[in-house]
């Protein structure tokens, strides 16, 4: 137990984010899911990388376990298409859970907090890309963009992401039968917002109702590298 609070103590011991170039904070997403007895390691994990303000980490629920006795409450087919174009990208002929994908480009086993956070590191020290500027207004979201140097070829869309900061859950059947967990930030609605060239600044106003926070993700391409990222509460 000391040695993995050991680990996970590395991911959390660091600079403010004022100290590094990245654009935003470092986003990672974690598939997983309900029926995984190997995922509440990587579930724990996450929930405390959102502590941090300079990791926007995101849980994507996928629906691949749920033939086994349990159906994953917040899985969506979704998430499990973004798990496999991101396989496709990546050139792997497999998918997994639990696994982190951070910044759209590298992939890590769930559970691997050193590696993960010698992959948080390198991708806070690369420059920016991309200024967000989002301003929320009762329910109008104001997005200004701007790139900060040439961008790739490749279409970079614009992203909102709609999450609950903690949504808790005992689960009855299957392998993790008798549990109960808070799972952190889990991925309610994924939305397209719009497609930008980069070579002008991009203004976008957009409705946001209700409580729940949200991100905004700049992205080379529907599954390749996160240029930039904002959160928004």
């Amino acid at each position: 137990m000391n040695a993995w609070k050991a680990i996970v103590a590395a991911l959390w011991i660091g600079m403010s984010p004022s100290a590094y170039a990245q654009s935003g904070p470092v986003v990672v997403e974690l598939f997983t899911s309900q029926g995984c007895s190997s995922c509440p390691p990587a579930d724990a994990l996450l929930h405390r990388l959102a502590d941090r303000e300079d990791v926007l980490p995101l849980a994507l629920h996928v629906d691949y376990w749920d033939y086994i006795g349990w159906k994953d409450q917040f899985a969506k087919a979704e998430h499990t298409q973004r798990q496999k174009g991101y396989a496709h990208a990546g050139g792997r002929s497999m998918i997994y859970t639990p696994q982190m994908v951070i910044m759209g480009q590298d992939d890590v086993v769930g559970a691997d907090a050193m590696e993960l956070a010698d992959v948080i590191a390198r991708h806070q020290r690369s420059a920016p890309q991309v200024q967000i500027e989002a301003v929320r207004e009762g329910e109008v979201l104001t997005l200004r963009l701007q790139a900060l140097v040439e961008l790739p070829q490749e279409q970079v869309i614009v992203q909102l992401v709609r999450f609950a900061p903690v949504k808790p859950i005992v689960i009855t059947r299957g392998e993790l039968a008798g549990s109960q967990f808070d799972y952190a930030n889990v991925v309610e609605d994924w939305l397209q917002l719009d497609t930008w060239d980069g070579k002008s600044e991009l203004t976008l106003v957009v409705p946001m109702t209700g409580a729940e926070p949200a991100a905004v993700l700049v992205q080379q391409g529907s599954f390749g590298a996160i240029l930039a990222a904002a959160r928004v509460d």
